[in-house]
Order: structure tokens, then sequence, then C-alpha cells
């Protein structure tokens, strides 16, 4: 291959700078004349090869490519989008307009949330993680460590779950360790371990009383 490009190359040289038979010049000269002038510079960055798929994003504002799934602005929820990916961005467009920006992650599984595309009630609780909560309700007890890590399970995305993971350890502020403790351990055993159950437990001093083993006869 590489002999045969030499011998096109040499042969090219020649056919190129041959004078016209009819026309001034060759094809050469026409070439410097016309359009070496018009020609545009080269990009400075290298093409990136990329990938185009429709996508839907969720009702937690987040689309999947390639079994990751990245944040949108949570207005464009449950609407059908354009993402394009390369080797090391992902972006989101709506009706040829980009709507978010991610570096690409390979992480399957995994979520990539920006802040900013988050609703009101999300970006209350930025900044806090899936340990910093279990740290904090494992000061509280046993059981409501569990509570909260069954809520951090129950959602496909964990840190849409924060919030009302903040707002059972906050009800320790109102109701002490103990109670919460004991309310947790009960939404546990009833299958009701949300924030609701938990705060109504309390507000009607349920977990002050005991519970049965089997709720269902209840």
């Amino acid at each position: 291959m590489d002999e045969a490009n030499r011998a096109i190359a040499k042969l090219l040289h020649d056919l190129n700078r041959r004078a016209f038979k009819k026309l001034p010049g060759c094809r050469h000269s026409v070439f410097i004349e016309l359009d070496q002038p018009v020609l545009k510079h080269l990009l400075q960055d290298r093409y990136h090869y990329a990938e185009w798929k429709t996508v839907r994003a969720g009702i937690d504002y987040h689309v999947e490519v390639k079994e990751h799934y990245y944040s949108v602005p949570y207005r464009f929820a449950r609407l059908e989008l354009d993402a394009r990916y390369t080797a090391g961005t992902v972006e989101v467009l709506h009706r040829g307009k980009r709507i978010a920006a991610h570096a690409r992650s390979f992480v399957k599984g995994k979520h990539t949330t920006l802040p900013p595309q988050m609703p009101p009630e999300h970006q209350a609780v930025a900044g806090w993680d899936a340990n910093r909560l279990l740290n904090w309700a494992q000061g509280i007890g046993p059981h409501t460590e569990a509570t909260v890590q069954h809520m951090l399970n129950a959602r496909r995305h964990p840190q849409q779950s924060y919030r009302a993971c903040m707002g059972v350890l906050q009800l320790s502020k109102s109701f002490g360790n103990p109670r919460v403790e004991a309310a947790c351990t009960r939404a546990l055993k009833l299958n009701a371990a949300n924030y609701r159950s938990i705060n109504s437990i309390l507000k009607n001093g349920l977990d002050r009383q005991a519970t049965t083993a089997n709720s269902s006869s209840a």
C-alpha cells in the first residue's frame, strides 16, 4: 500500500502540473489562483467522534446513556430529548438547544447530577450524601439507621430521598433520639419506613405502644 501511494503521489504531481490543452495554466495554477484563497483553516481542536440517541427524561429528571444516568433541568422531566455523547462528554438537547452537559462516566447504574438542575426541594439538601445521613442516623440508633438505609434504597436515585431522610432525622430535635428510634423500630415492623408514617407514629404517641409481631393481625 505504501509503495502504491508513493507511485500515485508522483503521478499526481505530474498530472496537476500538466498544461491544459485549451485553457491557460494547469490544475495546480488554477488551484493556487481560485481555490486556495478561499479555503478555511483547519480547526484547532481534533475531531471527536460522537453518537446520538433519543432519550426520555424520567420523573427524576435523569436520562440514561450507556447505563449511566445524567441529570437535566427538572422542568424537562418526562420529555423526549436528544443525547449526543463522545468518549469524554455527554450533551442533552431539547429541540436542537443544549440544556445539559456532563463529563462522560462509564460507571454503570450510577448517577451524575448537577445541583442547579435539581428542583428547589432537592437543592435544599445539596451537599449531603448517603454516608453523612447514615452517620447521623447511627447516632440515633440502629433501627433509625436501618430506616434511612431502607429509604435510600427505595429510590433509583438515592439523592431524591435525602430530603425525606433528613425529615426523619430532624424529628429527633422535636421528640428526642429515644422516641425516634422507637418510632423507626415500629415503622420497620409495619413495613412503613417512611417520613409520613414515622411522623404520624410520633405525633400520635404510638412509639410508646408495643407493636405486634404480625402487623396484619392488628
